[in-house]
């Protein structure tokens, strides 16, 4: 394979011509509004040592690879890399929580293995080949996160990532848009249990929920030596394979574990809300079946820090926030304003940004949540956007997040602990100065 040759001698990848990589190889990936064809001469000249496009006419030299096309040379690429290497994949996907599970599974896993996983969410057609082809032969363990917002995506990402084991966080509504339904959702999701059990691989399953249990059964994934478990329950002597209990949440998630070791072992994380700990356990179960101990396990969970607006306690100078802004569909909105509602906190605020992609349901859904504010006795809630502002509601509405930023800025609050959550493209964030 001639571009494999090539990438073994240039093994750093650019998909941005104005980006500075010397010797790096690039690829002139095509989008909506760009064609990366007609700046392959750039990449070169910003130090990129060969192009890869599908439009001949742009090739004026030997450093122009001419393919059918770039995205499907790409993920061949990624793929036939891949399977060069002896590193164990673990492919992770679900509607909440594949983030934020996969940067714990790698803590967990970081205190004995030399391990590579999804950096932020380049979980898609091209985020995943650009993550596997960052593999050496040095990574023992990869953690591919996987994202799919239609039908048939997750097939073809595992197909080039090709996993050796998968887990599937959880379904729920998100992406209805694009999936049709729930069982849109979930069909996709199964996807990743298809190839599992297509392949004879193993799968990490959350076994106190129907959906993925139905999944997998679905999926062939019917024999114990292919699954294994953990639950989240209140008995954490459990005969699963790990299981968990929420000793305490207010407002960071404390767990008591059992990893059938014969000792139930403390976790106190740094993570906001009660529905991180099925994430919490997913990694524990992962760390046990690679052989860490219970302390490991234990000391990767708990210096790990979220980040990127994900679950994160942010304290100002005036109040405290759960800021929980990097994405939101009605399961992660239900969720987290359930968990707010339990915290033993004073002052409660809820800064709530619309959902996005929902299509046809996005009416219903956010008069659903609406709903639960009012089931649960919020007083102080704010809603922004315009599909929160067609809901039949008494509360404080605001067309977008600079009409909030307005109102923050002469009614500003104090001493409040303030949940903000909504979908990235409402861009919630930019309340935290105001706050």
């Amino acid at each position: 394979m001639q571009l494999y040759s090539i990438y073994q001698q240039h093994p750093e990848i650019c998909t941005d011509s104005r980006i500075r990589t010397n010797g790096a190889l690039f690829f002139a990936l095509k989008g909506d509004n760009f064609n990366a064809n007609a700046f392959a001469i750039k990449a070169l000249e910003n130090g990129c040592s060969y192009a890869v496009i599908d439009e001949p006419e742009f090739a004026i030299d030997e450093r122009f690879i001419v393919v059918d096309n770039v995205l499907s040379s790409l993920q061949q690429l990624a793929q036939y890399h891949r399977k060069q290497l002896s590193t164990k994949i673990v492919g992770i996907t679900g509607t909440n929580g594949k983030t934020t599970t996969k940067e714990l599974i790698a803590a967990v896993l970081n205190q004995k293995y030399n391990v590579l996983y999804t950096l932020g969410n380049l979980n898609n057609h091209i985020g995943v080949p650009l993550t596997l082809l960052k593999l050496k032969p040095e990574h023992e363990i990869a953690i591919i996160e996987m994202g799919a917002n239609h039908p048939g995506e997750i097939k073809i990402l595992a197909e080039i990532a090709c996993p050796d084991f998968g887990i599937i966080t959880n379904v729920g509504k998100a992406h209805l848009e694009g999936f049709g339904s729930f069982d849109g959702v979930m069909n996709t999701k199964a996807e990743l249990y298809d190839y599992i059990s297509n392949f004879g691989k193993l799968i990490f399953i959350n076994s106190g929920n129907k959906f993925l249990k139905e999944m997998a059964y679905k999926s062939g994934l019917r024999n114990t030596n292919q699954q294994i478990e953990y639950q989240l329950t209140e008995d954490t002597e459990s005969t699963t394979f790990v299981s968990g209990k929420i000793a305490d949440c207010s407002p960071f998630l404390h767990m008591k574990c059992d990893t059938n070791s014969g000792t139930i072992f403390d976790i106190n994380t740094k993570l906001i809300g009660s529905y991180n700990a099925e994430n919490i356990l997913a990694a524990v179960s992962i760390g046990n079946y690679f052989g860490l101990t219970d302390i490991e396990i234990k000391t990767g969970l708990e210096n790990y820090q979220p980040q990127n607006n994900r679950s994160q306690l942010t304290e100002t100078n005036r109040n405290k926030l759960v800021v929980d802004t990097y994405n939101a569909n009605p399961t992660s909105m239900k969720a987290a304003i359930t968990n707010f509602s339990i915290m033993n906190v004073q002052n409660k605020t809820l800064i709530l940004g619309d959902m996005l992609e929902l299509g046809t349901y996005s009416r219903d859904e956010h008069q659903n949540i609406v709903d639960l504010l009012r089931e649960l006795h919020f007083e102080n809630v704010y809603l922004v956007g315009p599909e929160f502002k067609k809901t039949d509601n008494s509360y404080t509405c605001f067309e977008d997040v600079s009409e909030i930023l307005m109102y923050l800025n002469q009614n500003p609050i104090n001493n409040h602990f303030v949940l903000i959550k909504g979908s990235r493209g409402i861009k919630l964030e930019q309340v935290i100065g105001t706050l």
